[in-house]
């Protein structure tokens, strides 16, 4: 089965936060996310993973870097 797609405001009760704090990370880049036309959407597998590395921190824009690169190795193999 597929994981479902969630939108901001989803993904904010998910995570405990206010949705103004999904859009903060959106302006910076740093949560994983997906565009849909003029829609966000997220994968929650992937958000915890991003929070599991640190991604909330202040530096969280190289961390999301870091998970890219680094399920990009996974997917090599």
């Amino acid at each position: 089965m597929t994981e479902r797609w969630l939108n901001v405001e989803e993904i904010a009760q998910h995570l405990g936060v206010a949705a103004i704090t999904v859009y903060r990370w959106l302006e910076k880049g740093s949560i994983p996310s997906h565009r849909v036309g003029k829609l966000w959407r997220f994968k929650a597998s992937e958000v915890d993973e991003w929070i599991g590395i640190g991604g909330a921190g202040s530096d969280s824009s190289n961390k999301l870097s870091n998970l890219k690169s680094t399920k990009n190795l996974h997917q090599e193999k």
